[in-house]
């Protein structure tokens, strides 16, 4: 990869949110969730979020357990 694609590519990466509030990452790491994505564990660790605000954020019973090591 060149230089140019490589830094256009880490841009890219790091400005995916440029401001995010608790209820954003909430609904975010409800939908990450849901797709099996290993983002939403960032998005978890970095806002101490517990299992009752994923859960009322909309996330299943069983994607909240497996994930249980994880949440406060």
């Amino acid at each position: 990869m060149g230089k140019a694609k490589k830094r256009s590519f880490q841009l890219g990466i790091y400005d995916q949110f440029s401001t995010l509030s608790r209820e954003d990452a909430v609904k975010e790491a409800v939908k990450l969730l849901e797709k099996g994505d290993d983002k939403a564990e960032n998005l978890i660790t970095l806002f101490g979020l517990s299992a009752e605000e994923i859960l009322e954020g909309g996330a299943s019973y069983e994607v909240v357990k497996s994930k249980a090591n994880m949440l406060k």
